[in-house]
């Protein structure tokens, strides 16, 4: 039998050798000149003599010694690379198997074989002389070499100075913002004491000033693993080179590539003609190879931004990625059908200056906008990062999209004109009691026995809008008092604090102060529910139903999930706002019913229905713009007012400008 197979693998070795098509694989140097990345390939991948090389390790059953099967370079000896071989005789690079080992895996990668014996790196020591612990060298891979020729520094305080501070010009001194408030019902009669009335809170950011903004120190993590070989590549280069070159002088930008491990492939540098041409050359270099590490990437966006010397007004993390965590897999473990969330274990792996919940006073958390791409990556993961930092997710299912995602999310970055931003409410009746704020994801405390709340809102882009529900009780009216207190009830009072992004001023809005009529008998118009209140109620409602829908569909019971957006969708269709044509429910409708087309069968919702649905809860939960999907619009006009009357979604005008930019270019290319 065994000497078949020699003949069997001879003859094909001839055979495919002596082919006039046949020709050697090019080597895997990303440095080839002239030969794009999609072309090397697709030429390994139909080279003949590939076929036979596969087609006879699969019979002879000996796995490759000469390629580490976590980075997919060559395992040589008097490379400069420790070289581990484990007991079951396959080897590996051992930095690269040792961080393997680091994340909790101790089965091979190859045949999944149990070790006894793991590689293991020593600690680091202090120094002879009582010093501070210096962390030791560690080689990079020869793909990485090549790919990256700087090395990486122990500490990111290599950043660009920024430059010198101008001096403001008077006419584009700080602008207010808008406070506008709502009651549900314009009046309530003096004998009722409603435990849950409506108000609404409404806050709007000045328009940005056309010749000063703040600017921004942005880090992006791509993901470059095999997975993104091709097309997926070559549209990442092609959106990155747009926003580099929407960045303006005093912006700042740093790129961190990851694969089987992170590295830096650019430095925090000033989009000036020379850091823009560098970061673009960086861009260029990629090649994807590898596994997926995204919690080492990000951590390593994370420390370019907390190392750096200097800082700029507004920081921002963008994050893509096209597939799983292949180094955190215990983590993705530790999902619930019944909470389709991370646990909170993976919250504790993040950085407590992306976590809220690792936030320290005087220390904003940096917000991650993720970008979940294709039906393969890992959206519960990719939302949970960006829910944590404040960031939003977005779901690009199509490979054409990546570019419009890019530009909306920075089209919010390059336009924050509000920071440290601060709506507070205060009850002025005595006995009136605030029972509930529905703020989403933005924090929101009430303390002072219910006479006091806050909402925590952070950053605002140009003329973006918030709105805040606010849930009060109001006490009946004593049959004794005057008559002007029979009239009317002072309800609250309202004011917002901000920081002017530009000019670091803080500023204080202070809103009307809110008043109730209190007559002994309401008439029609007292009836009248207000419109404003009912839409934003409509939204929450929603919201809620795709939550509680999305719990259902990740425990496997679709028919449920499906029958409880129907009912959320007759009551959606039922409300005053719904039928008086408002834009807002109609675009609602049209969200509930693609989710429901996207929850027909659990495969469909495993490949794109979940990521749908976290993104739209983003958006809702912040009030934000995210890219979803392919199918639903997301641009949309504003009001020539600059009103909320015809907007749908949560675009702001520089995000539709910069989408707009976008797709010009992708037109003409």
């Amino acid at each position: 039998m065994a000497g078949a197979f020699h003949k069997l693998r001879k003859s094909l070795s001839r055979r495919f050798a002596s082919s006039p098509d046949s020709s050697p694989p090019p080597p895997s140097n990303p440095q080839n000149n002239g030969v794009s990345e999609d072309a090397r390939s697709s030429s390994v991948s139909h080279s003949p003599s590939s076929s036979v090389s596969r087609f006879t390790r699969s019979l002879s059953n000996r796995p490759s010694k000469k390629i580490c099967a976590i980075c997919l370079d060559k395992v040589r000896t008097g490379q400069g690379q420790a070289i581990f071989t484990a007991e079951c005789s396959h080897s590996f690079h051992f930095n690269c198997i040792v961080v393997n080992v680091d994340h909790g895996n101790s089965l091979c990668p190859i045949c999944r074989s149990k070790w006894k014996e793991v590689p293991f790196r020593a600690p680091t020591n202090v120094n002879s002389t009582g010093g501070s612990r210096v962390a030791p060298y560690v080689p990079v891979p020869e793909y990485l070499r090549n790919q990256y020729n700087q090395p990486e520094p122990l500490h990111f305080s290599d950043d660009d100075s920024l430059p010198p501070a101008t001096s403001a010009d008077p006419t584009s001194g700080p602008r207010d913002l808008t406070l506008k408030t709502f009651t549900e019902f314009p009046a309530v009669a003096a004998s009722e004491s409603p435990t849950i009335f409506s108000l609404l809170v409404s806050i709007r950011a000045p328009p940005l000033h056309v010749d000063a903004r703040a600017p921004i120190d942005l880090v992006a993590v791509l993901d470059v693993s095999s997975s993104m070989v091709g097309a997926k590549l070559s549209l990442l280069k092609r959106a990155v080179r747009f926003v580099i070159q929407n960045l303006g002088p005093s912006d700042r930008l740093s790129i961190v590539a990851f694969s089987s491990r992170a590295w830096r492939i650019l430095p925090l540098r000033r989009m000036s003609d020379t850091g823009r041409a560098d970061a673009i050359q960086a861009i260029n270099s990629l090649t994807s190879n590898g596994g997926t590490d995204i919690v080492g990437g990000l951590k390593k966006g994370v420390r370019i931004l907390e190392e750096r010397r200097e800082q700029n007004a507004v920081a921002g993390i963008l994050l893509l990625s096209d597939g799983k965590d292949n180094y955190n897999c215990d983590i993705r473990n530790q999902f619930s059908k019944s909470n389709p969330r991370l646990a909170p274990e993976y919250l504790n792996q993040l950085p407590a200056s992306i976590n809220h919940s690792g936030d320290k006073e005087g220390q904003p958390t940096i917000p991650v906008h993720t970008f979940g791409f294709g039906l393969d990556h890992d959206s519960t993961a990719m939302h949970t990062i960006s829910d944590a930092s404040g960031g939003t997710f977005s779901f690009i299912e199509s490979v054409v999209m990546i570019q419009d995602a890019f530009a909306r999310c920075i089209g919010g970055l390059l336009s924050v004109v509000a920071q440290e931003v601060r709506v507070i409410v205060k009850t002025v009746t005595p006995g009136l009691r605030i029972g509930s704020i529905h703020s989403g994801s933005y924090v929101s405390k009430i303390y002072d026995e219910g006479n006091q709340g806050v909402i925590e809102v952070e950053n605002l882009y140009a003329e973006e809008e918030k709105q805040f529900l606010v849930n009060i009780s109001i006490p009946a009216l004593s049959s004794t008092g005057s008559k002007e207190r029979e009239e009317q009830t002072a309800l609250l009072d309202v004011l917002c604090s901000y920081k002017d992004s530009v000019s670091s001023e803080v500023l204080e809005v202070e809103g009307e102060r809110m008043y109730i009529g209190r007559p002994q008998n309401l008439s029609p118009t007292d009836l009248m529910v207000s419109l404003e209140i009912d839409r934003q109620r409509n939204r929450i409602k929603v919201a809620a139903g795709i939550t509680e829908a999305q719990v259902m569909a990740e425990a496997g019971n679709l028919e449920g999930a499906q029958a409880l957006l129907a009912q959320v969708r007759a009551t959606l269709l039922s409300s005053a706002s719904a039928q008086a044509g408002d834009c807002l429910c109609n675009r609602l409708e049209a969200e509930l019913r693609e989710i429901r087309e996207r929850m027909t069968s659990l495969e469909l919702y495993q490949q794109s229905g979940r990521a749908f649905v976290l993104s739209g809860l983003s958006s809702h939960s912040w009030q934000r713009a995210t890219t979803r999907g392919d199918s639903m619009s997301q641009t949309f006009v504003m009001s020539a007012q600059g009103g909320n009357q015809n907007t749908v979604g949560y675009d702001t005008p520089t995000m539709v400008s910069m989408v707009t930019m976008s797709q010009q270019l992708n037109a003409t290319t």
